[in-house]
C-alpha cells in the first residue's frame, strides 16, 4: 500500500506554484492522489515515490492545460497566502519581493517554470527532473539556465506590472 500522506505538502506546494491558484492546486493534488491510488500497481517499489507522484501531477497538469486551450486559469490567489507560517514575520518589503517573484514566475513559459520549480523549489536533481518531465537532461539544463536568466531580468527590471513612467513637460 502506498503511503501518500507524507508527500502531500510537497505535492501541494508544487501544484500551487504550477497553477498559481490555491483551489486549482488542491484539485490537482486530489486528481494526482486519485490517479496514484488507481495506478498503484505501476509504481516500482524501491524507486522514489515522490518523483513518481510528481510525474503523475505533471502529466495531469499538462493534460488539463491542453484540455483548456485558450482558457486562462484564475490566478487571484498569490503564493504569499500559503497555509504555512514563515519562520520570521515578513516585512512589507518582503511581501513586495514575493509578489514580484510570483509575477515573474507567471511570465515564464510553462516549460521553463516547471524546470525551475522542480530543481529550485522541490530540489530534484537534473536527472530526476528529466525523468519527471520526460525530457533529456541537457534540455533540463538549458531550460533552467534560460529560466534563471529570465527571472533575473524580470526581477532586476524593477517593475513587473507597471510600465516605466514617461517624463511629461
Amino acid at each position: 500500500m502506498l503511503t501518500l500522506t507524507e508527500h502531500l505538502p510537497r505535492l501541494r506546494r508544487y501544484a500551487r506554484a504550477l497553477t498559481g491558484d490555491r483551489h486549482t492546486a488542491d484539485d490537482l493534488v486530489q486528481d494526482t492522489v486519485e490517479r496514484a491510488l488507481n495506478k498503484a500497481a505501476l509504481w516500482r517499489p524501491g524507486s522514489r515515490l515522490d518523483a513518481w507522484l510528481t510525474t503523475l501531477m505533471h502529466n495531469i497538469f499538462v493534460n488539463q492545460v491542453r484540455g483548456s486551450a485558450g482558457h486562462q486559469q484564475s490566478t487571484t490567489d498569490s503564493l504569499d497566502t500559503l497555509a504555512t507560517e514563515p519562520s520570521a514575520r515578513a516585512t512589507q518589503a518582503d511581501d513586495l519581493e514575493v509578489r514580484d517573484i510570483h509575477a515573474a514566475l507567471k511570465l515564464l513559459s510553462a516549460e521553463q517554470r516547471e524546470v525551475l520549480l522542480l530543481v529550485s523549489l522541490e530540489e530534484y536533481s537534473y536527472e530526476e527532473t528529466a525523468r519527471i518531465l520526460d525530457i533529456p537532461v541537457g534540455t533540463v539544463m538549458s531550460r533552467l539556465s534560460r529560466a534563471r536568466d529570465r527571472m533575473r531580468q524580470l526581477i532586476d527590471g524593477a517593475t513587473l506590472k507597471n510600465p516605466p513612467m514617461k517624463v511629461v513637460k
